[in-house]
């Protein structure tokens, strides 16, 4: 029973760190080098994410700073920003790329908001996706004879204690999130 209880929280903790990965990159009002990290760039004939050939940085609010490793990469930097939805106008300055992060407008504020919602919902469709396995594979357990109705109902109990804690920790990141897209 400890075995499927570990591979349970193993499993929502990846659901969890894909969640976050996930809004990581969906922007807010203030200048986050994360929004970049799913940015694909053409680079000698393979997409690579920007954050392999490039350093990201802020040095203030609304800027976002890009030295790439090799220069001669700036222009397809440059090219694959602009391809992005991010809405970025990045400015090249030879070894560096400068983007002024825009401010977002009120409606594009509850745009993200709705963005981040439903990614919470899918991550939690997921925590519950791995609580029912858990929930089965405790079951098969029993009928094999492995696990006694008590222990079996003792593991469902913390299957579900497991679920209540990372459906928590998905409700505060959001919260979080949504309280940074919506700082003016």
């Amino acid at each position: 029973m400890k075995s499927v209880l570990a591979d349970v929280r193993e499993r929502m903790q990846k659901s969890l760190d894909a969640f976050e990965s996930n809004i990581g990159s969906v922007r807010t009002g203030r200048a986050n080098p994360a929004v970049l990290n799913r940015v694909m760039v053409d680079y000698y004939g393979s997409s690579m994410p920007l954050p392999q050939i490039a350093s990201i940085s802020s040095p203030d609010a609304r800027t976002l700073v890009i030295a790439p490793f090799d220069k001669s990469a700036s222009q397809a930097i440059e090219k694959a920003i602009q391809e992005s939805d991010l809405g970025f106008n990045p400015n090249n300055q030879g070894d560096s790329i400068f983007i002024s992060v825009p401010p977002l407008n009120d409606e594009r504020r509850r745009d993200l908001v709705k963005t981040v919602h439903t990614m919470a919902e899918e991550a939690k469709v997921g925590v519950r996706n791995v609580r029912r396995d858990g929930n089965d594979e405790l079951k098969m357990m029993q009928k094999e004879g492995d696990l006694s109705e008590d222990d079996l109902r003792r593991g469902e109990a913390d299957v579900q204690k497991v679920t209540d804690e990372y459906i928590q920790k998905i409700d505060a990141r959001t919260k979080t999130k949504e309280s940074d897209i919506l700082a003016v």
